[in-house]
């Protein structure tokens, strides 16, 4: 296996930076609804109205800190990525996604990217007789990012929404009550979005840090920027084509939102995901989003009846599938690549 030549190898790349743009689709049809899903399912604002602000700011955390968790996923999970490990799992993960998409289905673009690139360091070590190509250090560090950031949501969006509860109860009057909330939901909109794009823009270009930079022979950090900028283009298309369709989940079957709770659980997931982005974590966007949503239920309804028990069991599944399901197909789709 191997590229031939120069001119083979940049078209390689060339390939993968067109299926980091599928992902970033992905990412924008499926994870749109995370900074905006809220807003609403409580009436805050239309459809149309919450994706346009959500494309604005996504674009902007891409631009100014997206390269924070492009490094990690680009040059940590797996060391040293040639353009076919890096088209076989953006290919992998962009599929599992649209599937996703599809049905409403509110996914981690995380979880399917990190998913996809082990699954494509795995089957290079078991191909070629090699080892240490992973870093399970790093491994483990998303692993845990994974399991403390939806308990953290759960925790912080129950917190906050008995904070905005108190607050409205002692200080607020009832009609202006109904606007703070709603000024503060779209504030959050905003936010939640600049940290989505901050975080999630590394989960379909950051494999390509590698192979861009030795084509064009520019600094990794300028190669970073440049590809966060073609990633946040990708989210913004992906959000205003099929972003609507996740959103109808998040925003009306787990839970009736309303504008404290809708304000609760935003502002729950936007920090969440900030916290994660500046410690350089690939984080759950879809997980810290939903997790939030089912915790201003649980608030809402004192307890698990405060939220719809089926609608969460169909989540969870499609989350606990997309790590195996990711990583078999990037593993499928590097092996066909290996022997052509």
């Amino acid at each position: 296996m191997g590229i031939p030549d120069p001119g083979s190898y940049e078209l390689t790349v060339l390939l993968g930076l067109a299926v980091a743009f599928y992902m970033a689709w992905n990412l924008g049809a499926n994870d749109a609804a995370n900074p905006t899903d809220t807003a609403v399912g409580a009436g805050a604002l239309s459809l149309r109205k919450a994706i346009l602000l959500f494309v604005v700011f996504a674009i902007l955390g891409a631009l100014l800190e997206g390269y924070r968790v492009i490094k990690t996923i680009g040059k940590g999970v797996v060391k040293d990525l040639d353009p076919v490990m890096a088209l076989s799992a953006g290919l992998a993960a962009g599929i599992w996604v649209t599937i996703a998409t599809r049905k409403g289905l509110p996914v981690s673009t995380t979880h399917s990217a990190v998913g996809a690139v082990l699954g494509v360091g795995l089957t290079r070590e078991y191909l070629e007789n090699v080892n240490e190509s992973i870093d399970w250090g790093v491994v483990v560090k998303v692993v845990m990012s994974w399991i403390t950031s939806p308990i953290g949501a759960i925790l912080l969006a129950i917190l906050l929404y008995n904070v905005l509860k108190f607050i409205e109860a002692k200080f607020l009057a009832s009609r202006n009550a109904d606007k703070f909330f709603r000024y503060l939901l779209i504030f959050n909109l905003a936010f939640s979005a600049y940290a989505f794009g901050a975080n999630d823009v590394g989960n379909a270009t950051g494999v390509y840090v590698t192979a861009v930079s030795s084509i064009t022979g520019m600094p990794d950090d300028n190669t970073m920027r440049l590809l966060a900028l073609w990633g946040g283009l990708g989210i913004a298309l992906g959000a205003l084509i099929w972003g609507y369709r996740v959103i109808m989940t998040v925003g009306f079957k787990i839970t009736k939102l309303d504008y404290v709770s809708g304000a609760a659980a935003e502002l729950s997931n936007a920090l969440i995901v900030y916290l994660f982005t500046r410690l350089a974590m690939p984080v759950s966007t879809t997980h810290a989003s939903v997790s939030s949503v089912i915790g201003v239920g649980i608030a809402k309804g004192k307890g698990l009846k405060g939220i719809d028990k089926w609608t969460v069991l169909i989540i969870l599944a499609g989350w606990l599938a997309t790590v195996p399901v990711a990583a078999g197909l990037a593993s499928l789709i590097y092996t066909l690549l290996y022997f052509i």
